[in-house]
């Protein structure tokens, strides 16, 4: 398709056709995505219990013990501080990105939701500050 020739408002009903193809490819995703998860984890609870043993006893040697921080180690972590050059207000920390530096990565042309583009956005854009 041409799409030079086409009118704003074509392109508009274009992209609004694309973003909801893209939901509804999205929400059959997530339910085949959870599908599958249930399925694995029947076939794992008929493995088990064909063997003869007991769910409990098999997902306590599966599932990992919960670490508790020792006393001496509360309070002592050091996490490096990304500033935004451009905007000293803008600081990330750690944990979820904030909306400045997902805007600030999509214009870059970096993907948030990739581990390597944030890493290479946090070296290449921010100004690391260690505490």
């Amino acid at each position: 398709m041409d799409y030079k020739t086409l009118s704003v408002d074509e392109l508009q009903a274009q992209l609004q056709e694309v973003e909801q193809s893209k939901a509804n490819l999205e929400k059959a995703l997530y339910q085949r995505w959870n599908e599958a998860k249930s399925e694995l984890a029947q076939e794992i609870r008929d493995m088990i219990t064909s063997r003869g043993y007991d769910m409990d006893e098999i997902l306590d040697l599966v599932t990992p013990k919960r670490r508790r921080a020792s006393p001496m180690k509360k309070g002592n972590r050091n996490y490096t501080r990304y500033v935004d050059p451009e905007n000293p207000d803008n600081v990330y920390v750690r944990g979820v990105l904030p909306k400045w530096m997902k805007e600030k990565m999509i214009a870059q042309g970096y993907d948030p939701s990739v581990k390597d583009d944030r890493e290479a956005f946090k070296v290449n854009y921010l100004q690391a500050l260690s505490d």
